[in-house]
């Protein structure tokens, strides 16, 4: 279903934003709570480390204007994303993030101030004051930050320079996104149609091979036409998190990057090179595609279209519901009474309206539900998307077993909830399979999955290092240089199975990703994590179970790596890479004994 206006969908598809604030009076009120409470956190400057006392009342009142920042931040933003025309929405989702940028410049003296006081101190002020337990961790955790934390006056000046840059990326969306034209190409009804980045994704599934090939050049080839242009804009981008690296006395870019996380950069390298290890994986996948399509040569326009051919139903949302309850049923019945009130209280937001965002997402605060955003279609992919936000809202939902200030999760683990529910969901399908096709199907989507998540990503990350450590050592970053470096990570990690047509060589100036340093590494350890969690469960290892919703609930009380290690993962060792490995080669094994 699709509804032309909001005020055309049924409340019983919506979610419920109630919840949060149920009048403007009360967002008001919150509004001007947050100002009074700016005045009371300016009277700690100078103070903020006078005494333990002085410190617990200063952390507690920010704590608490956080939480309300937040809240008016995510009902203001969800109230706009389900109808972008709503000026009274936007209006006050822009009035909250200009209070929001005002208070980062009014509070740079806080971090700066607390570093003068050294680490000893604050640990003598914990033992003496038990309040200050709640903020152990976090207090540990910000001084870790010590070595690259700027004078109060430097810093000032640093958030200025801050609130200065982003240009790079903002000039890059527009390119990617506003000013984007791909132009027009013939479809499989020989009609000619307008080629966009979100049919782009279709078209290259296309059974037509003369539409793959069309939209694939016309899709490079806009790019190629502004390869210089977005080499500036990506240079531009790499040179601003080098100043920032100088001026913050980290060693490296990627240090700084995985240093939020406390990551040692040896996860991010022995991510790359176990991968390496196992490109002969990859490779024989690429062989087995090849085969099954008949083709004498496998391009790049090749490698997303389905295998097989099958028949798919619609599935209604109530019906999907079903099939997510029956697919999730190795997590334990506490994990399916606690998903049902997602839909009992009303946390989805269901279908697709006139100047709603499109994809999906799931979101909230700790004073709110994890709310989840779909466009649901009926379709199956549909139905894992559903999956997939809610293994996020129910990650955030058990980590509000943890206090406030330890309740966020990190982003490196914050994939990890939403692709163990996918992983659940297609060995369900798989297993449920009534023909060769379907299993054949399934089979494809876990391996797709696989090379897309680790192997590619995992590539990203590569080139994303190699360009970064260029940068360090004063190589000239030309539109050249960038390119042929890509082109050839490319032809590494496809092999010769694939021809690498020579247009992918513009692929990486149409990747959002790159313009949020190492980032894209933890999809990869991300699925890594998840494969290995999940193929215990699905085994049905009860301990794994107990401890993964234990995983769950940790929200943010201790370093990641940590964390995960709760559920049986080390990732400063192979062994979760190489177990997501092993799956994906008895899956490919599986695959050629149905296709022989």
């Amino acid at each position: 279903m699709e509804y032309k206006t909001r005020e055309e969908v049924p409340n019983e598809y919506k979610w419920d934003l109630s919840r949060m604030y149920k009048s403007d009076k009360e967002i008001e009120e919150d509004i001007k709570h947050v100002n009074e409470e700016t005045n009371d956190i300016l009277k700690y400057k100078s103070h903020i480390m006078d005494s333990s006392d002085t410190l617990y009342e200063f952390l507690k009142l920010t704590e608490d204007q956080t939480r309300l920042i937040e809240k008016l931040y995510i009902y203001a933003k969800m109230s706009f994303d389900v109808d972008t025309k709503n000026n009274k929405s936007k209006a006050l989702k822009m009035k909250i993030e200009k209070l929001n940028e005002s208070l980062s410049e009014k509070y740079s003296f806080i971090e700066p101030e607390m570093m003068e006081t050294d680490y000893d101190k604050v640990l003598e002020y914990i033992k003496e004051n038990s309040k200050l337990n709640e903020y152990k961790f976090y207090l540990e955790n910000i001084y870790r930050f010590k070595p690259h934390t700027l004078s109060s006056s430097e810093e000032d000046v640093f958030v200025k320079a801050l609130n200065a840059f982003g240009n790079c990326s903002e000039i890059f969306n527009n390119i990617n996104n506003a000013d984007i034209n791909l132009g027009t190409i013939i479809d499989e009804d020989g009609k000619e149609k307008e080629l966009t980045s979100s049919n782009y994704g279709v078209y290259m599934k296309s059974k037509n091979r003369d539409v793959r090939i069309r939209a694939f050049n016309a899709m490079y080839k806009y790019y190629e036409s502004l390869k210089n242009t977005l080499a500036s804009t990506y240079v531009g981008e790499i040179k601003e998190s080098s100043f920032v690296t100088n001026v913050k006395k980290y060693e490296s870019t990627l240090e700084r990057y995985l240093f939020d996380d406390n990551i040692d950069v040896k996860v991010y390298k022995n991510l790359i090179d176990t991968i390496h290890k196992h490109m002969d994986l990859m490779y024989e996948y690429m062989g087995i595609r090849k085969k099954i399509l008949g083709l004498d040569e496998l391009h790049m326009y090749d490698i997303y279209v389905d295998l097989v051919s099958i028949k798919q139903d619609k599935i209604p949302f109530e019906e999907g519901k079903k099939i997510l309850f029956e697919a999730l049923k190795p997590l334990g019945d506490k994990y399916l009474n606690d998903l049902k009130k997602a839909f009992d209280e009303k946390w989805i937001d269901i279908y697709p309206n006139n100047g709603k965002k499109s994809g999906a997402y799931s979101w909230g605060c700790y004073d709110s539900c994890p709310y989840l955003l779909l466009n649901y279609n009926d379709t199956l992919d549909a139905v894992s998307t559903l999956g997939h936000e809610l293994g996020h809202s129910m990650h955030s939902y058990y980590s509000k077993n943890q206090s406030y200030i330890d309740s966020n999760y990190p982003i490196f683990l914050a994939e990890i909830a939403s692709t163990v529910n996918e992983v659940l969901i297609n060995d369900y399908m798989y297993k449920h399979s009534n023909t060769k096709e379907e299993k054949i199907y399934y089979l494809t989507d876990f391996l797709d999955s696989v090379r897309t998540t680790i192997y590619r990503q995992t590539m990203f990350a590569e080139f994303e290092s190699i360009m970064h450590e260029k940068e360090q050592k004063g190589i000239p970053l030309t539109e050249e240089e960038i390119s042929n470096t890509y082109y050839e990570l490319n032809k590494l990690y496809y092999g010769d199975n694939v021809v690498s047509d020579d247009l992918i060589r513009y692929e990486w100036s149409r990747i959002p990703h790159f313009y949020t340093p190492f980032y894209v590494y933890k999809y990869a350890t991300g699925l890594s994590s998840a494969l290995s969690i999940a193929s215990r469960i699905i085994d049905g290892d009860k301990t794994t179970r107990d401890n993964y919703l234990e995983f769950l609930s940790s929200g943010g009380n201790d370093y990641p790596l940590e964390i995960l290690k709760k559920v049986g993962v080390d990732m400063t060792s192979p062994k979760p890479i190489e177990e997501a490995l092993s799956m994906f080669k008895e899956k490919l094994e599986e695959l050629k004994n149905l296709t022989n």
